[in-house]
Order: C-alpha cells, then sequence, then structure tokens
C-alpha cells in the first residue's frame, strides 16, 4: 500500500512539473514575447495619453485663470469717466446697463494689472 501511494504522489509530481515546464516554454517563444511586448507597449501607450489630456486640461485650466486674473478676457473694464481713483467693475455689470447691441468702447479697459483690486 505503501509503494502504491508513493508512485501516485511521483507520477502526480511529474505531471505537474511537466505542465509548468511547458508553459515555461511557451511563454518564453518569440511569438509569446513579442505578444507580450505589444500588450504592455499599449498599456505604456494609454498612460502616456492619459497624462498628455491631464497636462492639457491643466494647462487650459491655468490659461484661463491667468487670463482672468490679467483681465484679457474681457472681464475686467473700467467705469466710465476713468480716473486715477476709479474702482473696476466686472463686464457683467458694465454690459448689463448698455443697451443690447451697443459695443463696449475699448478704451474703457483698464491696462494697469494693480488697479484690479477684487482678484
Amino acid at each position: 500500500m505503501r509503494r502504491i501511494f508513493w508512485m501516485a504522489v511521483g507520477a502526480g509530481a511529474t505531471v505537474w512539473t511537466i505542465n509548468k515546464a511547458n508553459r515555461v516554454a511557451r511563454s518564453l517563444t518569440p511569438g509569446s514575447l513579442a505578444e507580450g511586448a505589444a500588450l504592455g507597449s499599449l498599456e505604456v501607450g494609454k498612460a502616456v495619453r492619459s497624462f498628455r489630456d491631464e497636462v492639457r486640461a491643466g494647462m487650459l485650466q491655468r490659461e484661463l485663470q491667468l487670463n482672468r486674473q490679467l483681465g484679457l478676457d474681457g472681464s475686467v473694464l473700467a467705469t466710465p469717466g476713468y480716473s486715477e481713483d476709479a474702482r473696476v467693475l466686472r463686464a457683467a455689470a458694465v454690459r448689463a446697463a448698455l443697451p443690447p447691441g451697443t459695443p463696449v468702447p475699448i478704451d474703457n479697459v483698464i491696462t494697469k494689472l494693480d488697479r484690479n483690486e477684487d482678484l
């Protein structure tokens, strides 16, 4: 009985070892290595595209923020009759006071950035 048990254990270990060796041999063939490299490059490509999209979104957000802070988006206008003591108004308030279709005069735009106190 003992001999039959150990013979069965040896046969099982042999089958397991042969299967494991076949899997390793298949994974080291040129086709399998090329497939692994292709899948790896696809994953790297996805990561690079994701990083690129995040950088572009951050750049756009920062550009809009800088434009808003510098008044380059048309949101910072001077009050009519601009003087050194004049406060800065947001464009929405000035545009709401103008009749519809009236263009905002470009000479009312403040170019001194230090005058913008509400940013």
